[in-house]
């Protein structure tokens, strides 16, 4: 039987997932509530594993030591940088990097480049079921700062950002475990500012659809993988 592990982040990402499937029975754990669906051949667990990158870590880590997946997802949303990439653009990513760490003692770039992670996804089978971006998604434990977008967009060719990816991407290749993150560009963010921010009833709205339009492709994307490769 194959195990699959779905992991969610923002309170906003976790209850459209619980709406998505507002029949199965939630159980608590550690870092946050989890359900399962799936069948006889797949189990998969829906788990909250909350948002930061202590939290996505922290729970990434025992969600592998509990269930030992042979995979992780992670689904949620992502800024995009205004300019580079369209609201409703889903990304595949196949890099993550941890942009919030400030180095002043040794290499800052040597610093950046420990958590920095290059996903192989040659075990991802084309075509996919829905329209992606594939690339590099940015983290860190903020929201993205209107300043930085010239620094991160010239020193790093990003176009979005997120808080927790880098962290899961992280957790998953210390554990040789298969790592698929699909995130949804939510919002946009220029050098004057965010279209969500002070809107937060605008997010939930936003990821409520981000979150429900990967759902519906789950089993596909899971089809798309060889998991003997």
């Amino acid at each position: 039987m194959q195990t699959i592990l779905v992991i969610f982040s923002a309170d906003a990402e976790w209850q459209a997932a619980k709406d998505y499937y507002p029949n199965h029975a939630l159980e608590n754990g550690p870092y946050g509530e989890f359900f399962e669906t799936g069948d006889s051949d797949r189990k998969i667990i829906h788990f909250q594993g909350g948002w930061g990158k202590i939290a996505a870590a922290a729970s990434a880590q025992y969600g592998i030591q509990r269930w030992k997946p042979d995979l992780m997802i992670n689904i949620g949303t992502c800024g995009g940088f205004q300019g580079r990439i369209q609201t409703g653009q889903i990304l595949l990513v196949d890099q993550t990097l941890v942009y919030d760490i400030v180095e002043q003692m040794g290499d800052p770039d040597k610093a950046l480049q420990f958590y920095s992670i290059n996903l192989d996804l040659n075990w991802l089978n084309k075509p996919y079921p829905q329209p992606v971006q594939r690339g590099l998604l940015l983290s860190a434990d903020r929201d993205i700062l209107p300043q930085d977008i010239p620094w991160l967009i010239e020193k790093f060719s990003g176009v979005a950002a997120d808080w927790e990816s880098g962290a899961i991407a992280w957790v998953c290749q210390r554990n040789l475990i298969r790592c698929l993150i699909l995130r949804g560009v939510s919002d946009l963010v220029s050098t004057d500012g965010g279209e969500v921010y002070n809107d937060l009833n605008r997010f939930q709205q936003s990821s409520h659809q981000i979150v429900s339009g990967i759902l519906i492709h789950l089993n596909d994307w899971i089809d798309c993988v060889d998991f003997n490769r």
